[in-house]
């Protein structure tokens, strides 16, 4: 895949297909949204169901591409799954210090409903955990990949049953500018260059680490986690804009369910995948126990994140990627 044995050129190459990646995420959400609203969704639903699956096709892009290069021996098996699953952990991490820091400082404060914290946030926490449990043995397999799909599809389902009769009303269904086959057939177009992007992503990442000795999950956690996590940051940020908390906070908490639900899973179902032991020592237990730190703290305040919560989870995630790049750096 790769046209050149330069490191720097296969930098470029990996910058850029990241690049091609976010910006056809980006298409391929707005869409989304736009059905989504076609048919009369609610607000918190599009944000914890379909943005947040949206939000992840970078990461579940990577994952089924990293697969399939995997089962064809273009990709080496432990340097492509330690990638791909420093990538998510790390968008996973960067969303739940950082980029939601970011979004409460700028909002002043956010008030978490109980039933947020019940339906998604707690069930987020329980989702790493899983993730942690299952990669412990140093691997994903087939069967953990299944299990982590169907506990995505239950959870699916409870949201949508969840919703009242306002906020399923086909009377809230907003006209699309589009026929529904031109903006499918645009999602679909979305999906084959996020699929390409991601290609060459792996590939340029996969002679880096070759060629440089770094681990693939750092590469994944400081890089690519960051890049695929931008979709997220951007949503949130018009979210606010809009002044839909719903969609801002939504989608951030909902992509954290979806990253390790669907992307590993899919993942683990098609090839399995190595786990280095950096994310299940370091970065899988630090995104668990800050999760439930900040949930104990919500509890106690009735559901209220200030600034100065805001600037602690900043801090957090530079204290989170000093330790790593210090001691976790090698797979």
């Amino acid at each position: 895949m790769l046209f050149s044995d330069n490191i720097w050129w296969n930098g470029l190459l990996g910058i850029f297909g990241v690049i091609v990646l976010i910006i056809s995420a980006k298409v391929i959400v707005e869409r989304l949204i736009g059905v989504a609203h076609h048919y009369g969704f609610s607000e918190s639903f599009v944000g914890l169901t379909v943005l947040s699956i949206g939000t992840s096709l970078p990461e579940i892009g990577s994952h089924v591409t990293a697969s399939m290069g995997i089962l064809s021996g273009q990709l080496d098996y432990q340097v492509a799954s330690s990638m791909v699953l420093g990538a998510n952990i790390g968008s996973d991490v960067v969303q739940q210090t950082l980029i939601l820091g970011i979004v409460v400082f700028l909002m002043g404060t956010i008030t978490f409903t109980q039933k947020f914290l019940y339906e998604s946030y707690s069930v987020m926490i329980g989702t790493t955990l899983i993730t942690l449990l299952l990669g412990w043995d140093g691997m994903i397999s087939r069967t953990d990949g299944g299990i982590l799909l169907i506990l995505f599809v239950a959870y699916m389902y409870f949201l949508y049953n969840r919703q009242t009769p306002k906020e399923h009303n086909d009377s809230t269904a907003q006209k699309l500018t589009n026929p529904i086959w031109v903006e499918l057939l645009v999602i679909l177009i979305g999906l084959s260059t996020l699929l390409f992007s991601s290609i060459l992503a792996l590939s340029a990442t996969e002679f880096i680490v070759e060629h440089t000795g770094v681990g693939g999950s750092m590469i994944g956690v400081i890089s690519l986690g960051v890049a695929s996590a931008l979709p997220e940051l951007f949503t949130a940020i018009q979210g606010l804009r809009n002044k839909s908390m719903g969609i801002s906070v939504g989608t951030l908490i909902g992509s954290n369910i979806t990253n390790p639900l669907v992307a590993i899973g899919l993942g683990g179902v098609i090839s399995t995948f190595y786990v280095p032991k950096p994310l299940v020592h370091w970065d899988l237990p630090v995104e668990t126990i800050s999760a439930a730190l900040l949930l104990c703290w919500l509890r106690w305040s009735k559901g209220k994140l200030g600034r100065g919560g805001a600037i602690y989870l900043v801090v957090l995630y530079f204290v989170y990627l000093w330790i790593r790049i210090q001691y976790f750096s090698v797979d």
